[in-house]
């Protein structure tokens, strides 16, 4: 059973299937941030859509971070272990790209288990 929650115009931000939860790209609201503070709110973004799902970020698998400027690496290294405690990191990957649209400096693609 697939249950989606969370839909937008081309897509829904959280997909529940088989006991595993699946995040869409998420990015900040605010922009205008720097690293540190658009990595936070893609954080608490990931919170409460992990929530929606019934799960937590202790239960991450897999992260995928898109970042504009892999220099800026160590600025959302520092934000994301703060968020998550040492043995709960998951399996994760950061790419640079050269732009996710607007001024939007990351992008972070999560898969959790229940």
């Amino acid at each position: 059973m697939t249950d989606r929650h969370l839909q937008t115009p081309i897509m829904h931000r959280v997909v529940e299937s088989n006991g595993l939860v699946f995040l869409g790209g998420v990015t900040a609201d605010d922009e205008s941030l720097d690293m540190a503070g658009q990595t936070l709110q893609v954080l608490t973004k990931i919170d409460q859509y992990l929530a929606v799902a019934g799960t937590d970020n202790s239960k991450l698998l897999s992260a995928t971070i898109f970042l504009t400027d892999l220099g800026q690496k160590p600025q959302m290294d520092t934000v994301w272990k703060t968020w998550l405690a040492k043995d709960d990191l998951p399996a994760r990957a950061t790419v640079g790209v050269a732009d996710l649209g607007g001024n939007a400096l990351i992008e972070v693609v999560i898969t959790a288990t229940k």
